[in-house]
């Protein structure tokens, strides 16, 4: 670090960052990063790591931030590896940025926290989220970015809107970004903003727990780690929502493509029978939801996650999934599939 004015920054961007990594409505898994620029460096969470690990881990990496920029200005695919640009000298762990490296870089503020927040990603997943979000944000300067690909194409995207004085984007199908110049400013406004945005859930039965763990013997399935996650099958309507594709991300990147439900009168087998495969979970309508007894803690994360967002969507809604090509880059990006091999692995 250039001072110990930045090295206290620092410090306390590791206790935020370890404190929004344990809130499950405001980041899931290895999702949602933190930075601080300090001078021509940019300190941002390594690529496949928790924040709620940041006080337990050392999973902040630093980048070169100016040739960074000057790559995102070219559109020179190199931006989009940011590990090219970290500096091997303050990073004898070998870790890689976070795939989303450019985002930070970009906002002019110090401070800068991405979020997966449940409450952001509800309305930034409907085809009204701009028209929702200015009545709640009234007073906030703040942009709306339609999705684009994490890495380079996001921050192109952001660039095209980006306006002095910007501090908060809402990013379609994917999030929040907030920033300030402090810590503590930038703590404050995230918890302003999540406020504004917040919403309350549908409320769901309580999941049959018999009747899952009878149809989990002997099938390569089991519960989920949260009771939370059940919610999705037992709501009609976030069931609707998750019958009908991705959403966001890292749903597509800890789940696979869409959401799995069984049709009546099936059990585990028939529904493997039917894909061809083992998906990463199962919806069981009226029931609850079954994990593949493999699946990672990252999966179990999102399959949580995907019962807080669809239980907070309007249900007359007209939603924007991601499309099949907006899938197909995501599955086959080699910075995603790093992450996975990370999470696969504990990392």
């Amino acid at each position: 670090m250039a001072t110990q004015a930045d090295a206290q920054e620092l410090a306390a961007l590791r206790a935020l960052s370890a404190a929004i990594g344990q809130d499950p409505h405001l980041t899931q898994a290895a999702g949602g990063n933190t930075s601080l620029k300090a001078g021509d460096t940019l300190w941002i969470k390594a690529s496949g790591t928790w924040l709620k690990d940041a006080l337990a881990d050392d999973i902040m990496v630093p980048v070169a931030m100016a040739p960074l920029l000057e790559a995102v200005e070219r559109r020179d695919p190199a931006a989009d590896q940011p590990q090219a640009f970290a500096i091997g000298a303050l990073n004898p762990r070998g870790l890689r940025p976070s795939i989303e490296t450019t985002v930070h870089a970009l906002m002019p503020q110090r401070v800068v926290l991405h979020v997966h927040c449940v409450d952001t990603i509800s309305l930034a997943v409907q085809a009204d989220c701009e028209v929702l979000a200015a009545r709640r944000l009234a007073g906030i300067q703040w942009a709306y970015v339609p999705y684009r690909r994490p890495g380079l194409p996001l921050a192109q995207g952001i660039s095209e809107r980006l306006r002095p004085g910007i501090d908060v984007l809402i990013l379609g199908n994917h999030g929040l970004v907030v920033a300030a110049e402090t810590v503590t400013g930038a703590e404050a406004l995230l918890r302003r903003v999540t406020g504004l945005l917040a919403r309350a859930p549908r409320e769901a039965a309580a999941p049959d727990i018999a009747a899952l763990t009878a149809l989990a013997a002997n099938s390569g399935y089991r519960l989920p780690i949260d009771t939370e996650a059940h919610a999705v099958a037992i709501d009609p309507d976030s069931r609707r929502m998750a019958s009908g594709g991705s959403l966001y991300p890292d749903h597509v990147i800890f789940l696979g493509k869409g959401s799995v439900v069984a049709a009546p009168g099936e059990d585990v087998a028939a529904v493997v029978r039917r894909r061809g495969a083992q998906p990463a979970s199962i919806l069981f309508p009226g029931l609850g939801v079954l994990m593949r007894a493999n699946a990672s803690a990252g999966a179990d994360a999102m399959q949580r996650c995907l019962a807080d967002v669809t239980a907070r969507v309007d249900v007359t809604a007209t939603l924007n999934y991601l499309t099949e090509a907006e899938n197909d880059e995501l599955v086959n990006w080699d910075a995603e599939q790093y992450r996975q091999k990370l999470n696969a692995s504990g990392g």
